[in-house]
């Protein structure tokens, strides 16, 4: 990205920051100077895959996918969307996990197997292969979740059952993290 690109987008003391700091896929900011969120993928947003198995990215999410991305099987019959270089820690992380056990195995394998490089069109679409709309149950209507370092596309109907459910434990789930130190 040009200097003044940089410059004119998050201010010249961003600029002066990271003069010198290369460009590596995704620009991960966590906040501007005016308390806006930067190119960490939050929200919830409502959308339609269209006759040819592709969904709109929310605008704010573009950014961070526009070096790329990889679309895989997620939990709970969702798809994870990575972008390039959030995808290389997360292999990085499976590929540490150990052969010896089936569990990991057949994740690694699930996991891999599934994934699909992509890109997004002029209009922000992405392509959803049709094994994964398969896998996570998409037909039309669906919700794209912002999870802070990717992207998870629902079936609606499945995202509101799994929000609610985790809406009803929240304080809990945060009691019970806080307790284990995570």
């Amino acid at each position: 990205m040009p200097r003044e690109s940089i410059g004119g987008r998050f201010g010249s003391d961003c600029v002066d920051k990271w003069n010198g700091v290369g460009h590596s896929g995704t620009l991960w900011e966590t906040s501007r100077d005016d308390g806006e969120t930067e190119n960490m993928f939050l929200g919830e947003h409502s959308h339609s895959l269209d006759e040819k198995g592709r969904v709109v990215m929310p605008s704010k999410f573009r950014a961070g996918l526009d070096e790329g991305c990889v679309v895989t099987k997620g939990q709970e019959r969702c798809l994870y969307v990575f972008p390039i270089d959030q995808w290389d820690a997360e292999a990085e992380r499976v590929l540490k996990l150990p052969r010896t056990d089936r569990r990991a195995r057949n994740y690694s394998r699930s996991f891999f197997a599934s994934a699909s490089n992509q890109s997004l069109d002029k209009t922000g679409r992405c392509q959803i292969p049709e094994s994964l709309r398969i896998y996570a149950g998409l037909a039309k209507d669906v919700t794209v979740v912002g999870v802070a370092d990717r992207v998870e596309i629902w079936d609606t109907r499945t995202w509101e059952a799994v929000a609610a459910e985790a809406d009803d434990y929240y304080a809990d789930i945060e009691e019970v993290l806080s307790e284990d130190g995570i």
